[in-house]
């Protein structure tokens, strides 16, 4: 994104194409610059808004982070219905994967598990309805019969994202569609339904 002219008004965007410049502008900083870098003002000038507008859209800025972070998530992770759970699992996995893979989907991992006081209270609730969306696909299997019904959805979405986490976090070991294959199978074999 390049980044505007700091002595140039402010643009007037108004409405979803403030909402998007803004959103875009702060993923950005996030990815390059932390928490830190991501204040209201730097947001604001970095979208060629004024920060007053930033300021009545989110109110705060940890409302304006959740919201970014919220949004490319939701929009990268679609999940699937195809009718089948492994299916399902392999599509949100396989993207999951992908964004993980990118320089940006690293630093948006690596900021959820940075230290701010500000954004520690709701961090929790964030990473929450995250799980909850995709347990969704858990469910379904589970109702359809593919799974055993008492199956645990948040434990098994955690049992499959936590190695990819732990592989951008920890190890830098590739992530790629031949370990999102023998993870689903791997935690989808531990969960079917018995005879």
């Amino acid at each position: 994104m390049t980044t505007p002219d700091p002595a140039a008004p402010p643009l007037r965007r108004r409405g979803e194409r403030m909402r998007r410049a803004v959103l875009a502008a702060a993923l950005d900083l996030l990815a390059s610059q932390g928490l830190a870098g991501a204040t209201v003002g730097a947001v604001a000038r970095a979208a060629g808004v004024h920060e007053t507008s930033v300021y009545r859209r989110w109110g705060t800025r940890e409302n304006l982070i959740l919201d970014a972070l919220t949004t490319e998530l939701d929009s990268a992770l679609p999940v699937p219905d195809t009718g089948r759970v492994r299916d399902d699992l392999l599509g949100y996995f396989s993207a999951l994967a992908r964004l993980l893979s990118t320089a940006q989907g690293r630093a948006l991992l690596r900021l959820s598990v940075e230290h701010d006081d500000t954004l520690d209270d709701r961090r929790g609730a964030y990473w929450s309805d995250r799980l909850d969306r995709a347990a969704v696909m858990v469910r379904r299997g589970a109702e359809r019969r593919e799974l055993a019904a008492d199956t645990d959805p948040g434990l098994l979405i955690e049992a499959v994202s936590g190695p990819l986490f732990t592989r951008v976090l920890l190890s830098g070991a590739p992530l790629d569609e031949t370990l999102v294959r023998g993870l689903v199978d791997l935690v989808l074999e531990g969960a079917r339904t018995r005879p």
